[in-house]
């Protein structure tokens, strides 16, 4: 079977898979389809042998079992692929979801940031217009308050004017737009950090929320909310666990067999790969509140620092302030991403909490206690203080791999044969591909790989012969170049170099000098200007004289009847 028929039937498949499954009114994606399909064939009950050619008889009976499964809404074996087949489309590391966050915001900037950046306003009306766009933009940006709101456009536009007057749009308009944008960001941290300072100075910031009493509030109830759901997957695994150790060692029976074996271990892996998935998202969360923690402390120590230099100054230096507004907009804006984060870690925990109902709606609570009574149930704990002893019996290597036990009798039984042991593991995990990600089996499945790498048209249910397009290429002289460059390959060159090496044979080169020409050469001589220079022989000099300062009293004369006049004379020397 080649590589390029193998991908066209596979895609074909998948294609025919979603569509029968939507017509029965089961939407599936087509990762989800993917692995099903992979499934169908790894399944040994199904006697798929993918070494001969596929047939249409083939191909229909892979469309149709994979269609039964995901149609069926009574297997837990089912909400379990499809619980890892959505984590795995989901779930990512945290840099990832700030990146994709980071890149949707500022896809959310591009159209007014294109209108400020394009515009050549040059009246006042279109200044005006791109000032007010301006202010739309730091709004946008800081995601602080509602851009329609007017309480909020106006405390932002005064923090703008106090950094950025109007005016100043006129040095703004030219430049160019990489210039512009950059401007537009550090103005946008800016105000960002003004109006910050102000709201905790209780000077404005009314529309801002309290993000750092919400973060510690959420994470709080997140925590407790993951717990609680950690906790009942678990009491479900117990009690699975009991009611199957129950009927090995045929304690107990169940009542009408209405529920089998099977089930009950399909009920246990999902439960186990729920609670895996929700011990990943409690790990994320906690992260959060580290980070949350971090990050209030930081702005809490920028904002003090911010205090002691403003204090009561009417003014400060730009250089001093500016760098500690646009700190605590970095830090505001860290707070955010960490909000938005545990948005996505919450949903994901409500999303994931359908992927059980197959096992609840089929093996009510009620049913179960029922099932167990007069049955113990032991917790993780307790089965790990019975097993204590464990390490005691060592750990097996076998071709670069490590193995533990349960048991001395389970290492004993793994020693006699370890290739069947893992061969049996491999053969229970294809008759539940459930177990195939819940126990971490990829290396034993070279041809299924995790749902986040599955790429359609590169990976098949078969492991294809690897190919790739090559070419090779030689230099254009292997050997050392050797070129001579007095060679002709023109036949009439040569014919026209042999008539003038020829011709020269005949021709004389004479000379003679004469009596007057004799001892001579010519000679060139070169003569300098005078030089111009000046010198001084006196200085100037200037001086002032004392403003005359002389006061007369009496001018108006008084009670007396004669007049009496006074003269004073306030002049300073000259010599002072």
């Amino acid at each position: 079977m080649s590589y390029a028929p193998a991908g066209n039937i596979i895609k074909s498949i998948i294609r025919e898979v979603v569509k029968e499954c939507l017509a029965k009114g089961q939407t599936v994606s087509e990762t989800l389809a993917t692995f099903m399909v992979k499934a169908v064939v790894l399944d040994p009950q199904n006697q798929f042998n993918v070494d001969r050619t596929i047939t249409k008889q083939d191909v229909q009976e892979v469309i149709e079992r994979c269609v039964q499964r995901l149609v069926d809404r009574q297997s837990p074996s089912v909400d379990t692929i499809k619980m890892q087949a959505y984590f795995d489309m989901h779930y990512t590391s945290r840099q990832e979801y700030l990146k994709e966050h980071r890149r949707a915001l500022q896809a959310e900037l591009i159209p007014v940031t294109r209108e400020i950046t394009d515009s050549r306003a040059k009246s006042r009306d279109e200044l005006e217009t791109v000032y007010g766009k301006i202010v739309s933009y730091v709004l946008l940006r800081s995601r602080m308050g509602s851009a329609t709101d007017i309480s909020t456009v106006r405390e932002a536009a005064a923090a703008l004017r106090s950094i950025f007057p109007q005016p100043e749009l006129g040095v703004f308009i030219p430049l160019s737009r990489k210039d512009k944008e950059q401007q537009l960001e550090e103005l946008s941290m800016l105000v960002t950090g003004i109006r910050l300072f102000n709201r905790d100075r209780k000077k404005g910031g009314s529309t801002i929320d309290d993000l750092p009493a919400i973060l510690n509030e959420s994470i709080s109830t997140s925590i407790k909310h993951i717990k609680f759901e950690t906790g009942a997957s678990q009491n479900l695994s117990y009690q699975y666990i009991a009611l199957l150790e129950g009927l090995q060692a045929a304690e107990i029976a169940l009542k009408d067999g209405t529920v089998p074996p099977e089930f009950l271990k399909e009920a246990l892996y999902n439960a186990r790969q729920h609670e895996a998935f929700l011990g990943l998202i409690l790990a994320d969360v906690r992260v959060c509140e580290e980070q949350t923690q971090s990050l209030q402390s930081e702005l809490q120590a920028q904002m003090d620092e911010l205090k002691i230099i403003v204090h009561s100054k009417t003014a400060v230096p730009t250089a001093q302030v500016f760098p500690h507004f646009t700190a605590l907009a970095k830090l505001w804006s860290g707070l955010q991403d960490e909000m938005y984060l545990l948005s996505i870690l919450n949903s994901m925990v409500a999303d994931l909490q359908p992927f059980l109902g197959a096992q609840s709606w089929q093996l009510p609570k009620d049913q179960l206690e029922i099932f167990l009574e007069g049955v113990e149930v032991k917790t993780d704990e307790q089965r790990m203080k019975e097993s204590a002893g464990n390490p005691a019996v060592g750990i097996l290597k076998h071709r670069n791999k490590y193995h533990v036990f349960s048991s001395k009798k389970a290492a004993c039984q793994f020693a006699s044969n370890p290739d069947e042991s893992i061969e049996l593991v491999a053969e229970q995990a294809k008759s539940s591909p459930e177990l195939i990600q819940l126990l971490e089996l990829h290396l034993q499945f070279s041809s299924v790989t995790p749902y986040s790498e599955m790429q359609l048209g590169r990976k098949h249910l078969t492991q294809p012969v690897a190919k790739c397009d090559g070419d090779t290429q030689t230099d254009t002289h292997p050997v050392e170049s050797n070129i001579v460059k007095s060679y002709k390959w023109n036949e009439w060159e040569l014919r026209r170099q042999a008539i003038k090496l020829a011709n020269l044979r005949t021709k004389v080169t004479s000379s003679m000098q004469t009596n007057l020409s004799h001892m001579r050469r010519d000679n060139v001589t070169q003569t300098y200007r005078p030089k111009e220079a000046a010198c001084q022989t006196k200085k100037d000099g200037e001086s002032s004289v004392p403003r005359p300062q002389v006061y007369l009293a009496g001018l108006r004369g008084g009670q007396s009847p004669t007049t009496r006049l006074i003269k004073t004379n306030l002049t300073r020397p000259v010599d002072e």
